[in-house]
């Protein structure tokens, strides 16, 4: 189901109305502050997944401890990940980590292009960083700004498939090309925070009520149109937990479909039709459900085994998966 967007609806002035309100409005959020490349970044990663709200405190304590990208790109790893503890995502973390080496060589890319080429850096973080910190003209499309456009100009699109979210891309570019690129962009995003919501909707609040067509045509409850759900799978994970002088057994996972290439229990692992009926522990991560049957062995023998100081697993993988197993062993 798609609606033809009418590509000469009034796009200059949709740009500077929602400029102008955000320039009233916008809230006062500690990335904001500057247009320090770092920081916009370092935010945008947070904020993937996480809330404002959540966010700040940890942005500002992973500044404390680097405040600049060199500072980043030259902390171990370990490190890095124990100032990302609690946001999850982990491999978010990662990338930040190697990308910041790069950026720490070779300075910021003043591109969208150009950024795109780093770890971590998707079609939304590249546009995001080059057009506020940079002012490069080009739109952001993520999932406040999916909302808010196909509210605003009445769009039935499956903007989960790539032909949906390239026309999506483009009403977005247009916009930006009018320019301050770095208000309109982050003006998208702020209507569709707190303004133009997924429950709470406060038309009077907004710049764009007068010629909005999902409120002209009462469709605003069925826009955007919902993804369909991803069925959750079910993953019965048999890990074999050894501990030793302090010491626990881990191996660089190559056999499960979650925490891939992290230090994980070894063990093995099976996806099954049906729940099943014992287990010692059950964890989720994205659409998997995982059930833990655990093995505790006194010794374990194997090349690849790489024996870990159980006060520093954390370190090793902050992932609660694992604390959740420890949890049930005799440590």
């Amino acid at each position: 189901m798609s609606s033809k967007y009418d590509h000469n609806s009034d796009h200059k002035n949709d740009h500077k109305n929602l400029v102008q309100w955000y320039k009233k409005n916008q809230r006062a959020l500690p990335w904001r502050i500057s247009k320090d490349p770092y920081r916009i970044w370092l935010s945008e990663v947070m904020l993937q997944q996480t809330t404002v709200v959540a966010v700040i405190p940890y942005f500002e304590k992973f500044l404390e401890k680097f405040p600049t990208v060199e500072d980043l790109a030259n902390a171990p790893e370990s490190e890095v990940l124990e100032a990302w503890a609690g946001l999850g995502y982990y491999s978010r973390a990662r990338n930040l980590h190697k990308a910041a080496k790069a950026l720490a060589t070779n300075g910021f890319p003043k591109t969208a292009a150009e950024l795109l080429e780093l770890p971590g850096f998707g079609p939304y973080t590249s546009r995001a960083v080059s057009s506020i910190a940079f002012g490069e003209k080009v739109g952001v499309l993520d999932g406040n700004v999916i909302r808010v456009l196909s509210r605003k100009y009445g769009l039935k699109l499956e903007w989960w498939n790539n032909k949906a979210r390239n026309e999506l891309q483009k009403i977005s570019d247009d916009l930006a090309a009018f320019g301050q690129s770095d208000s309109l962009n982050q003006g998208l995003m702020e209507l569709g925070a707190t303004v133009c919501t997924p429950q709470k909707v406060m038309c009077m609040l907004c710049p764009w009520s007068a010629d909005c067509v999902a409120r002209e045509k009462n469709l605003i409850e069925k826009l955007p149109l919902k993804k369909p759900r991803k069925e959750s799978e079910v993953w019965v994970w048999k890990p074999v937990v050894s501990i030793k002088d302090r010491k626990v057994a881990l191996i660089k996972n190559d056999y499960a479909p979650f925490l891939k290439g992290q230090m994980i229990f070894p063990g093995e692992i099976a996806l099954e039709q049906d729940k099943p009926k014992d287990y010692d522990a059950k964890h989720n991560i994205t659409h998997h459900d995982i059930f833990i049957q655990i093995t505790q062995k006194k010794s374990l023998a194997g090349r690849n085994i790489q024996w870990v100081e159980l006060k520093e697993l954390k370190k090793v993988n902050p992932s609660s998966l694992l604390q959740k197993v420890l949890a049930k062993v005799d440590v």
